[in-house]
């Protein structure tokens, strides 16, 4: 799956934290922003109460259940920036990818 169709289909479902912005930065693939303000994902950057720095590799092999989350983060492969409680809500919304 590339990163717009991963936007969209987050889109789609609705897939972000009411009244959060969340934005996941692939460094050079760019950004996803849910934003539970607005009440949609868009792929444009903007100001977030948590930002979620990651590769596109590794975030990936998380989507394909061959990444933790948490030895991502333990790792340093998955750097959270802001609110670390929005990160944590996160596995249930980004869940709705598989559904």
């Amino acid at each position: 799956m590339e990163k717009s169709e991963m936007a969209a289909a987050l889109n789609e479902k609705g897939a972000w934290l009411p009244g959060k912005r969340v934005k996941i930065d692939f460094g050079d693939k760019g950004v996803v922003l849910l934003d539970g303000v607005a009440n949609q994902v868009t792929e444009e950057d903007g100001a977030a109460d948590t930002t979620i720095k990651i590769n596109w590799d590794d975030w990936q092999a998380m989507a394909d259940g061959k990444l933790d989350g948490m030895t991502a983060f333990m790792q340093g492969k998955l750097k959270i920036e802001g609110d670390m409680s929005n990160a944590m809500q996160l596995q249930g919304v980004l869940a709705k990818l598989k559904q």
